[in-house]
């Protein structure tokens, strides 16, 4: 894995994890993954679980939180075009209700890939701007019943450290979103905060 760069975003905890591919005129060749080389960036980071997500234009899912067991996840997009979105809801953080997002798109022409790195405490989602395919590295077993969705297109969660371009294109999309009967029963932050003991006791 040749690591090109690694940056923290609008929050240090959150990062972007560069890496290189070898292009040619056959195509390319990439090692995507190398635990000895990101375990320097993502201290104890143990990969538990493998997922694949294939979602169609305008598909807005999130924003998810799995409590019980805390889990992390290492996303990239595999093709097409996607926005992560990453929401804080560590409850003793300064930044707690804010969200930021950064632009995701990937195309077999370019010379290198990126991993972004959510991590446990933080509600994740993503918004596809072309049919796409994502992978997911998580670091516990998903289990549905020790996790909580925040409703994407809720009132109370905080944008003032969203990138403005980035505002735009969700706003642009959230009227006529893709969303699963599932996420449109999600949580308001406020919600979340009053019963924050319950999704933090472990």
């Amino acid at each position: 894995m040749k690591i090109i760069e690694v940056k923290p975003l609008v929050f240090p905890e959150v990062k972007i994890v560069l890496f290189h591919r070898f292009v040619d005129e056959r195509g390319y060749f990439t090692e995507t993954y190398r635990f000895s080389q990101l375990e320097e960036f993502i201290p104890d980071f143990q990969i538990k679980q493998v997922m694949e997500s294939h979602s169609k234009k305008g598909v807005l899912r999130g924003f998810h939180l799995q409590y019980d067991p805390p889990m992390g996840k290492l996303v990239r997009t595999i093709d097409g075009e996607m926005i992560d979105f990453f929401l804080d809801l560590r409850s003793s953080s300064s930044t707690f209700g804010k969200i930021a997002g950064y632009h995701m798109p990937s195309s077999y022409n370019d010379d290198f890939d990126r991993w972004i790195w959510i991590p446990p405490g933080f509600a994740h989602g993503n918004l596809y701007l072309k049919e796409s395919t994502i992978e997911y590295f998580s670091t516990s077993i998903y289990n549905p019943t020790g996790e909580i969705g925040i409703y994407p297109l809720s009132s109370d969660i905080d944008w003032s450290l969203c990138d403005e371009k980035i505002k735009q294109i969700f706003n642009q999309y959230k009227s006529k979103a893709i969303l699963s009967q599932k996420d449109k029963q999600g949580l308001t932050v406020d919600q979340f905060f009053s019963l924050r003991k319950k999704f933090t006791k472990k």
